[in-house]
Parts: structure tokens; C-alpha cells; sequence
């Protein structure tokens, strides 16, 4: 089966070149790596090795003058041509065997549309001391609800199926885009979170299983700089559409009751701040944090109302591809 390896990449210069020379060089026999390039200006040392790579036919370099995860991941769709499309991030290390322990999974079990891979991700292994080992996720973790505070591919060791990837290991079958028409909704903005949720819940839609692999598993660097931490984390602009991104996941996908449930959940963590978010419990902060909350439902209910006439897909409309 052939895998087309898709690397969104946004202002990132050594992290990229080393996820990049990590990708070509994995032994699966065949493999293509496409380079989503929304950075306006390279370090020139960067420029230089994109370029060579780029020449020597290792890779697919496109360079667009926007920036979207989602609509990154879709661009990349359009073009690669793999039975299976491999999303990763532009700041993981990636083990020898990484291509071969995917496709492995879509040989095997024919229901399943996506393979969610293991992330050892520095923050949440420090965090928990690196001693913690899940064998099999607890039933809430099945729960849409709730789920995405139950969800551990980081410490999970068994493989099993689950409600949901992480956007910066995951792979699905040509099929969930060719046949199933699903797309990654460019709604979701700014840090994009909960992308990949709403559209791996989509998926599920279908009938075609999530599986996760442990040993399908990659290193997070998760960089300070680059990526989408270049959306400061303290501007207005974030924290709305953080929340406005969980809301319209919620609206889209869930029940009224899930909705409730998730809704309520979101709250406790993130604005009470009560684990697993661990937040300040400044009275100041829960009130700064909880109007970012309000603000960001409202933006999310102005988003679906504005989908009576417009889908939100802006970038796809404006890849000349789609004419063709």
C-alpha cells in the first residue's frame, strides 16, 4: 500500500528539517512525503534544504500564502496520491518502522478508516512522571460527551479501537475522502484544536472503525515556537476561538444531552480549572476565562448560522485544483 505522508508546516526551521529527514528516510518501500508550506520567509539554511529535497524528488514542496491546519490537510488530500494518508506535525521524531506499523493495521482490519498513532508527548510524559501506563482506556473514553477528557494516546500501551485521533499521528484510508466526500472543516481557526475530533467523529458516522496502535507511535517535541503557538496564547483572538472551536465540535457532532454534558465538562476544566486542566483559581482569572466562554459560544453559533449559505470552506474554493 502506498502512503502519502503529509507535513503541514508554519513557521518552523530546525524542527522541520529534522522531521523531514526522519520521514525519508523510513524503510517502507513506498512512500510519498508532501510538504504543506505556509511559512512567508525560510532561514536560509532551511530555503537551501527544502529546495534540494524538493529537486532531488524526496519530496512534494507546496508553498501557500495562508495559513490552516485543516485547510492544509485538505490541500494535501487533493493531491497525494496514496492508498493512505499519514498526517504528522512538523516538530516529531519519527522510529525506524513508523510507515510500516500504519499500513500494517489497514492490511489487517479492512473496517477500520483511520489508525490513530501513539504520541510521546514531552509535556504530558513529564507531567506524569513517565511511569504511567494505561492498558485499556476507560469506558467513558468511548463516550462523546466526555470523552476528550478521558482519551490518553500518550500513556495507553494496548492497541484497541477509540473515538478519536491526534491530529499530529494519525492516518486514514483514501477511501474516508474519495468515496466518503469527508473533508476537515476550515471552520475550526486558530489553533485549530478539536479539529481532528470533529472529523474523526464524522467518520465513525460512516461506520468505519478507529484503531489505535501503540506501536504505530511518534515523539511530540511540542515547540514553543512555530506551528500554531505562533497564535499567542494570550491574545483575545486565541482564547475565542479555542472555545469557539470546542463549541461548534459540540454543535455539529452531539446530542442535545452529549452537548450539555460536554459543554458543562469544558467549564469545570478550562474555565474553573479543575483537572486535568489545573488552572489558576484567581477569581479574576475564572471571570476573564469564563467571558472568553460566552464569547466563544456566541462565535460558534454565528459560525453554524452562517453555514445556511456558506460552508466555510474558503481556502478549498480558492484551489484552482477543484476547477480542474
Amino acid at each position: 500500500m502506498m502512503i502519502s505522508v503529509v507535513i503541514p508546516t508554519y513557521n518552523r526551521e530546525q524542527p522541520l528539517r529534522e522531521t523531514l529527514a526522519d520521514a525519508i528516510r523510513q524503510n517502507y518501500p513506498n512512500f510519498e512525503v508532501l510538504v504543506i508550506d505556509q511559512t512567508r520567509t525560510h532561514e536560509s539554511e532551511t530555503q537551501v534544504y527544502l529546495e534540494e529535497l524538493a529537486n532531488a524528488g524526496k519530496i512534494r514542496w507546496f508553498r501557500v500564502d495562508w495559513a490552516s491546519l485543516p485547510a492544509a490537510r485538505n490541500y494535501a488530500v487533493r493531491r497525494a496520491v496514496g492508498e493512505i494518508i499519514l498526517f504528522i506535525d512538523d516538530d516529531v521524531k519519527l522510529p525506524d518502522g513508523f510507515l510500516a506499523a500504519h499500513a500494517g493495521n489497514y492490511l489487517e482490519k479492512p473496517d477500520v478508516g483511520c489508525v490513530a498513532g501513539r504520541v510521546f508527548d514531552r509535556m504530558k510524559l513529564d507531567n506524569s512522571g513517565g511511569d504511567l501506563a494505561i492498558e485499556y482506556l476507560p469506558r467513558e473514553a468511548m463516550d462523546a460527551g466526555i470523552a476528550w477528557y478521558f482519551i490518553d494516546l500518550v500513556h495507553t500501551v494496548k492497541p484497541q479501537q477509540v473515538l478519536s485521533a491526534r491530529g499530529c499521528n494519525m492516518s486514514f484510508r483514501r477511501q474516508v475522502f474519495a468515496e466518503c466526500g469527508l473533508r476537515f472543516d476550515e471552520r475550526f481557526a486558530g489553533s485549530a484544536v478539536r479539529e481532528e475530533s470533529d472529523f474523526c467523529l464524522r467518520l465513525r458516522s460512516t461506520g468505519m472503525k478507529i484503531w489505535y496502535d501503540p506501536n504505530a507511535c511518534l515523539v511530540h517535541l511540542g515547540e514553543e515556537s512555530g506551528g500554531c503557538h505562533d497564535v499567542s496564547t494570550r491574545s483575545i483572538k486565541y482564547q475565542v476561538t479555542f472555545y469557539h472551536n470546542h463549541f461548534l465540535m459540540g454543535l455539529k457532532n452531539l446530542t442535545a444531552f452529549q452537548c450539555l454534558r460536554f459543554f458543562a465538562k469544558l467549564f469545570d476544566c478550562h474555565v474553573l480549572g479543575n483537572p486535568p486542566c489545573y488552572k489558576s483559581a484567581s477569581p479574576i482569572k475564572i471571570l476573564t476565562r469564563f467571558a472568553f466562554y460566552i464569547l466563544g459560544f456566541l462565535s460558534a453559533i454565528n459560525t453554524l448560522i452562517q453555514s445556511l449559505w456558506n460552508d466555510g470552506q474558503s481556502y478549498s474554493h480558492q484551489d484552482k485544483i477543484n476547477a480542474q
